[in-house]
């Protein structure tokens, strides 16, 4: 199944922690021209290095389908990120 939401949470000392959730589709749906251009590079990529198109597609869905439940920790100093995906 396909991510349906990220939670990015900032955790700061001196202020208080800062969470948004974005869904997933909405975003997808906004960019669609962006994800176009980059399955047309892909395309691309796949010819120029001999590669099955359909194959490679077909791993790029499993990965982002393998996606929930992933999570994300990076400290910076004394700042936290935190991302999840769900």
């Amino acid at each position: 199944m396909m991510p349906q939401l990220v939670t990015v949470g900032v955790k700061r000392p001196d202020r208080r922690r800062i969470r948004i959730w974005v869904p997933v589709l909405p975003v997808v749906l906004v960019l669609s021209p962006v994800v176009l251009l980059a399955v047309i590079g892909a395309a691309v990529a796949c010819h120029i290095y001999r590669i099955d198109l359909v194959r490679a597609l077909g791993i790029g869905w499993r990965v982002v389908c393998a996606l929930p439940g992933t999570r994300f920790d990076a400290e910076f100093s004394r700042t936290a990120v935190l991302v999840a995906i769900r």
